[in-house]
């Protein structure tokens, strides 16, 4: 098989012409590839930084909740034990003021009591009786009493 010279030369050219835009298209389809890769692993580090920040804002905010409930706890615990306290020394003070005023009434019920027995005392019929002390005698009626007693 003789090949003709001019022939071979030609396919040559043509090879030699040919072969640079393909070599040329090859490397721009690399190229193009490379920068697609790049912006993916880009996005990819984006998205991934974005999710570790949603993250730790998660977390701070789990830890910033956490935290105001404890602190409401511990607020709402003292502030039970303080009412609790108050509420004792209310208890107290009312248990104080009853027990003088007890002594107070009792005080009163006794000079009362010392008033009337020492009242019946001086119209009491005396002993050598001549009659006319007996006149004198207060009668109080027991009904009379008791209206009189409910009366403010």
């Amino acid at each position: 098989m003789v090949l003709d010279q001019a022939t071979v030369l030609e396919l040559i050219d043509q090879l030699r012409v040919s072969v640079p835009d393909e070599v040329r298209q090859a490397r721009r389809i690399t190229e193009e590839s490379g920068r697609i890769t790049e912006r993916a692993h880009e996005e990819g580090d984006a998205i991934i930084g974005r999710a570790q920040e949603q993250a730790a804002q998660m977390l701070e905010e789990r830890e910033l909740v956490r935290a105001a409930q404890q602190r409401a706890a511990e607020i709402l615990d003292r502030a039970q034990d303080e009412a609790k306290e108050v509420r004792r020394g209310a208890d107290e003070y009312a248990a104080g003021v009853l027990i003088r005023l007890e002594g107070e009434c009792i005080k009163a019920l006794t000079s009362i009591k010392r008033g009337i027995d020492m009242l019946d005392e001086r119209h009491r019929p005396s002993a050598g009786g001549d009659g006319a002390s007996g006149a004198d005698a207060i009668v109080v009626d027991p009904e009379e009493q008791a209206q009189t007693a409910r009366r403010p």
